[in-house]
């Protein structure tokens, strides 16, 4: 058995508000399966596929108080091109903050609620990922996460060292999920986490119960209204393992 990433779950005050401002930042389309829930995938496409790792944006009515420890890093074609994104995004109402960055080749950016990403110099790497280049998970012990995630799913470890770790899909499409070593500590639950599901037929009790022997923990968040399992990686971190497709 293993699971993949197919979504990044991001809460909101306003779920609508925000999932238009993505939608028009990646070009995707936009849905909503209820109230409160704004569905963002790319205009087409068959979910779940590796091609994509889409967002779903949750309503939620905490204010955003800390930095988030997951972000995306947004790809760019061109030093024109990351100009000319930078300055699409601010007239679409984001800012420009200082995460302690210093002076590096990308940008830093905030979404209208204040959710941190980056907008990357053109890197060849990058070059067929999509607009999104990576899901990026602060964390104290990269190689521990790359550990974990590395048995969690059936991704490809492209690299890992103390201070990072890189994984994409073993098909080679879509964007990668990266680790990167912080001096932060994990403060309140996370408002943006990553989702993954098992394939069809695989039992998600004994996913889940497998990802637990890997160091997943239960982090005692009420379920009663919920089908899907809510748990935490080896740091903490809030996932959500969703039902098999």
């Amino acid at each position: 058995m293993a699971t993949r990433l197919v979504q990044i779950n991001m809460k909101a005050q306003d779920d609508a508000a925000l999932g238009r401002f993505w939608a028009e930042a990646l070009g995707w389309g936009i849905d909503s399966e209820g109230p409160g829930v704004t569905n963002l995938e790319p205009v087409g496409f068959t979910y779940p596929d590796p091609a994509a790792v889409c967002i779903d944006i949750i309503a939620r009515p905490e204010p955003k108080t800390v930095k988030n420890r997951v972000h995306l890093d947004l790809a760019t074609t061109s030093t024109a091109h990351q100009e000319e994104l930078v300055a699409r995004l601010k007239s679409l109402g984001a800012t420009l903050v200082d995460v302690g960055q210093g002076d590096v080749p990308w940008t830093v950016m905030a979404d209208p609620e204040g959710n941190e990403f980056c907008v990357l110099e053109p890197r060849p790497v990058y070059r067929d990922t999509g607009p999104i280049a990576a899901v990026v998970v602060d964390c104290t012990d990269p190689r521990e996460m790359a550990r974990f995630w590395g048995e969690a799913m059936d991704w490809t470890l492209h690299e890992v060292t103390d201070d990072g770790a890189t994984m994409r899909s073993a098909k080679g499409a879509g964007p990668y999920l990266e680790f990167l070593r912080t001096p932060d500590i994990k403060s309140g639950w996370n408002r943006v986490h990553l989702d993954v599901r098992p394939y069809p037929g695989d039992d998600p009790a004994a996913e889940a119960d497998r990802l637990r022997s890997l160091g997943a923990t239960d982090p005692g968040i009420d379920r009663s209204a919920i089908h899907w399992t809510i748990l935490a990686d080896p740091e903490g971190n809030e996932f959500c393992l969703l039902t098999p497709a």
